[in-house]
């Protein structure tokens, strides 16, 4: 990345089910739903925001083996995006295993996202 314009964060939960892949996702629309960036077409090459380059990290509390890259890429509408997973984020007890919602326990995982725009 050249330039660094933009960092957002995010917290994003799983419940139930014990899937880091969605806890990572809502992480990163946590971070980017409530921003806009009027201006960054500005300064991208020939005004597409395909030249955007994201870099998103994530702290990730485990199963880093199971994080679905390509679907956490999905999360992010436009750019060139990488993704850096760290140890981080928490695992704790949601006070109820619910089957039905594919528990395997009573864990919720807690993941969080920086997520950084620039060129």
């Amino acid at each position: 990345m050249e330039q660094l314009m933009f960092i957002q964060t995010g917290m994003g939960t799983d419940v139930h089910g014990q899937n880091i892949t969605k806890a990572a996702v809502r992480a990163i629309k946590n971070a980017i739903h409530t921003n806009s960036m009027p201006g960054i077409r500005t300064v991208l090459p020939d005004q597409s925001l395909d030249h955007m380059k994201i870099n998103v990290k994530l702290a990730v509390p485990c199963d880093h083996d199971e994080l679905d890259h390509e679907e956490v890429k999905r999360a992010i509408p436009f750019g060139e995006v990488r993704i850096e997973v760290m140890d981080g984020g928490m695992v704790t007890s949601s006070g109820i295993f619910i089957e039905e919602k594919g528990d395997k326990n009573d864990l919720m995982y807690i993941v969080n996202a920086a997520v950084e725009v620039g060129y």
